[in-house]
């Protein structure tokens, strides 16, 4: 009989779909919005729940926080607090992880800064993956990690083709064996569906993965 193996969360006995979920919008519910372009970021009306100091911050900054968001999902996942994804933010661009040109231009997030920041601000032990093939990932998984994967943002639509792999991440906490489908949360999925217990086939998920990203130990 085949077994299931996911990611143990913070509280023994909970499922897997008590993994919290943020998007790195607040309002998740105009995430599409937000994407398509019928809305600006300045406009969600729980822009302050982030902690940005004023809407056009928010708006420069959000589509930027994937990997914030889920740092954010991460802590509430493991260390059962909720912080502020533009706290976290400032806090990581201390550390290099976000770098901001003069033109404006924001870079990042920059994974070994992060790294850092994680370890000294959360006690959290990760490492960054580079040329890290899936099987890999997944077999670590089964171990209790949790990943954060560098995928193409189009991932929220996986019956397309992508044009490359890479350039958004996503909070990988689940690996299934048996049907071969990792788990996972989408800061910058447009729906429910493609928000929170997104579930995909390793393969499919392989076309958007980029080989890399961020591996968090698990606490012991």
């Amino acid at each position: 009989m085949s077994r299931r193996l996911f990611m143990p969360i913070a509280k023994e006995g909970l499922e897997m779909n008590a993994v919290p979920y943020f998007a790195q919008w607040e309002s998740r519910d105009m995430v599409a919005k937000f994407i398509s372009g019928e809305a600006n970021a300045a406009e969600d009306p729980l822009w302050q729940m982030s902690g940005a100091s004023d809407p056009q911050e928010y708006a420069n900054w959000s589509q930027h926080l994937c990997g914030m968001a889920c740092l954010k999902m991460l802590l509430a996942h493991w260390q059962n607090k909720i912080v502020p994804t533009f706290e976290l933010m400032r806090d990581c661009r201390d550390y290099g992880g976000y770098v901001v040109a003069a033109d404006g231009m924001i870079k990042g997030l920059i994974y070994r800064p992060f790294v850092t920041f994680i370890a000294e601000k959360f006690a959290l032990s990760a490492e960054v993956k580079e040329h890290t093939p899936l099987a890999e990932i997944c077999e670590l998984l089964g171990k209790g990690y949790v990943f954060f994967a560098s995928v193409h943002p189009s991932i929220r639509t996986p019956e397309v083709t992508p044009p490359r792999q890479g350039g958004h991440l996503v909070y990988v906490f689940g690996w299934e064996e048996h049907r071969q489908e990792l788990l996972f949360h989408n800061p910058s999925g447009h729906t429910m569906a493609s928000q929170e217990n997104v579930r995909l086939n390793r393969d499919t998920f392989a076309r958007f993965y980029a080989n890399r990203g961020i591996l968090i130990k698990p606490v012991e």
